[in-house]
């Protein structure tokens, strides 16, 4: 109250005004439909780059290095949870980074502003992947530790000295035309294609420093499931029965 006895207006709180204009435009129905867009929008996009981050991501495959398990331009879901949280088992399909001098020089190509966006709006949530070409993708034959050889009487890899039939090579391919033998560092992995004649993998870069062991550092995960194209959606198996009977090193 006032020296005069007025009694003076309360002021209004800045967060109650912001609270009634709200409610004041949430009563018109477009206003209402476009402030519910937008926070299912914004949801969906912190959802997406959490599951990203922390769960799976997606890439296609660029290359017929794994034929015929994952055809050229097959998208491919990878649980980043691999290797951190669960362990990389022999046959598991794996993507990774280039631990160095394994791709060729990439090329690259001006793109539009708009695609520039596009790409990254996608890329986010997880429906493209614009990084694919930068990444390989091959299956794991050894583990830290392993001694992975080529070949036996049959023909057949020996992982620890005991040969494997390999069911995912693709029809008519050898388990290897080039002789190796080759003890897994701990900390790495050895790699190969399932399209073992058209596949640049472990054997091919023996001479580089990390010896064609791809270091767990590069390790993006582990592919579980083909998402695309629809006629091609499996899960990818890692062949347990393959492995099962080799000796730990």
């Amino acid at each position: 109250m006032s020296e005069a006895g007025e009694i003076r207006p309360r002021k209004q709180s800045p967060i109650a005004g912001l609270s009634r204009s709200l409610k004041k435009f949430r009563k018109n129905p477009l206003a209402a439909f476009l402030i519910d867009l937008v926070v299912i929008v914004g949801a969906a996009l912190i959802l997406s780059v959490l599951i990203k981050a922390f769960l799976i991501r997606s890439f296609y495959i660029p290359s017929g290095s794994m034929l015929d398990t994952l055809q050229i331009n097959d998208r491919i879901i990878v649980n980043v949870m691999v290797p951190e949280v669960m362990e990389v088992q022999r046959g598991d399909i794996v993507v990774f980074r280039d631990p160095g001098g394994w791709l060729g020089a990439i090329p690259t190509s001006d793109k539009e502003p708009i695609q520039e966006i596009s790409d990254f709006i996608l890329g986010t949530f997880g429906i493209t992947a614009p990084d694919s070409a930068e990444h390989l993708v091959k299956r794991v034959i050894g583990l830290p530790g392993d001694v992975v050889t080529c070949c036996d009487d049959e023909g057949r890899l020996l992982i620890n000295g005991v040969g494997i039939d390999e069911p995912y090579l693709r029809p008519g391919a050898n388990p290897s035309e080039i002789e190796f033998s080759v003890t897994v560092p701990e900390g790495h992995y050895w790699v190969m294609g399932d399209n073992r004649p058209n596949s640049t993998d472990s054997r091919y870069h023996t001479d580089l420093p990390t010896g064609g062991f791809v270091p767990e550092e590069v390790l993006v995960g582990r592919a579980f499931v083909i998402s695309w194209p629809m006629d091609n959606w499996t899960f990818l198996d890692n062949y347990p029965e393959v492995f099962g009977g080799v000796p730990k090193p």
